[in-house]
């Protein structure tokens, strides 16, 4: 130690006092507190819910109040007592859930009953289901002046889709793990193992859609061990998935005859195409199905779009399977609702974020003017219709989202 060194010094010196201390960054208040309401879901056989519990406590320590719906989670897995410790407040009358809050999050469209209880310039962010829309959906909701967000349509600021494209690998994988079932002796299949081991050779898989839904299928089908072939009429998809996959799998455009003939030896086959209007378009004829072997698994990802074998007939969770020309029929719409908890969780971490910024940003009308990307999603807004495709199709008016946005800030 230096002798002219003051007493004590030393240890000034190694005390936090002269240390590098961290700066703390200033966390972002949120300019609007919303009153964010998340209903029961009502429709048969939706088991998932908009929000969950973690994304509520998120959604309160921003300072907005989140109010549930009691038995909200109840399908998914989450209880009232975890949405009622993560700050929410616990709501048991149907018409509160709507009537007061800013922002109603939903996983399905509401019912008309539903709307009625809803009030003007009220944010509803939901599914609009485009197979099942009808003009009378449409003109409930302009009545009420609300403004409609479509989770089909929303796009994030990298310009995807975000819940649809959780949604598509859900359901991809999911259809393996489903044809994996109903391949086994205990659900009336042929006794077979997905996939295969050593000495047998392995199960060979149909998947007919190189999109996320088709690339998730068969990277579970690999990852089972099966033989996977891929049809799609997209030759850019077709490499695209290649080469997210990392391996050159058997790939085709779709030839009736080469269709056909590796259907005629396959174990499972998965549709999961999506045509250019939105419905699938039917690439498996009746005959194709014909000459699929006894016991084989069809799962058509694609039903609730008009599906892509002309066997296909909608079927339920309670009720899921048919058989035809001694082939297993699995035509489930909504696969992703089999795995409620995990689907409500991806929804909930697309939807959380979108409702913070809506708060950050001072309020919907707000974001919507600064964030360009975020108008995709609407439909409706404080009761215009605004999604001109929507409208061409029920010949009904639209207004410019753009010029109704500048009028009313």
């Amino acid at each position: 130690m230096n002798e002219n060194q003051p007493a004590g010094f030393s240890e000034l010196a190694t005390s936090s006092l002269l240390q590098t201390q961290e700066m703390l960054a200033p966390v972002k208040q949120s300019q609007q507190q919303l009153l964010i309401s998340v209903p029961n879901e009502i429709t048969l056989q939706e088991r998932r819910v908009a929000l969950t519990p973690s994304s509520v406590e998120l959604l309160v320590n921003n300072g907005h109040e989140v109010i549930v719906e009691t038995q909200a989670g109840k399908e998914a897995n989450f209880g009232d007592r975890e949405y009622s410790e993560a700050g929410a407040r616990i709501v048991y009358d149907s018409q509160e859930i709507y009537k007061s809050a800013d922002v109603v999050v939903k996983v399905d469209p509401p019912t008309l009953e539903e709307i009625e209880w809803m009030k003007p310039d009220q944010l509803l962010i939901s599914a609009i289901q485009l197979a099942n829309l009808n003009e009378t959906y449409l003109k409930a909701l302009q009545r009420k002046k609300v403004n409609a967000i479509a989770y089909e349509f929303y796009r994030d600021a990298s310009g995807s889709i975000p819940i649809i494209r959780s949604l598509s690998e859900i359901a991809g994988s999911t259809s393996i793990l489903i044809a994996a079932e109903y391949l086994a002796s205990s659900n009336g299949g042929k006794g077979e193992m997905l996939g295969g081991i050593a000495g047998i050779p392995p199960t060979e898989v149909i998947i007919i859609g190189a999109g996320t839904v088709g690339e998730y299928a068969v990277r579970a089908a690999l990852g089972l061990g099966a033989s996977v072939k891929v049809f799609d009429n997209s030759l850019y998809k077709l490499r695209r998935l290649q080469n997210n996959i990392g391996e050159r799998i058997f790939t085709s455009v779709i030839q009736p005859n080469i269709l056909a003939k590796a259907l005629k030896n396959c174990d499972v086959a998965v549709g999961a195409m999506r045509g250019e209007s939105g419905m699938s378009p039917n690439v498996v004829s009746e005959n194709m199905v014909m000459q699929m072997k006894p016991g084989s698994v069809i799962v058509d990802v694609s039903i609730d779009r008009g599906g892509c074998f002309e066997t296909s007939e909608v079927t339920s969770h309670t009720s899921p399977v048919f058989r035809k020309h001694d082939v297993i029929h699995y035509c489930v719409p909504n696969i992703s609702s089999r795995v409620a908890r995990t689907a409500s969780y991806a929804l909930s971490n697309v939807l959380t974020p979108f409702i913070l910024q809506i708060g950050e940003a001072g309020g919907f009308n707000k974001l919507m003017w600064d964030r360009q990307v975020y108008r995709s999603g609407v439909y409706i807004y404080k009761g215009f219709l605004t999604n001109k495709h929507i409208a061409s199709r029920f010949s009904m008016t639209s207004k410019s989202l753009d010029l109704l946005l500048g009028s009313h800030l």
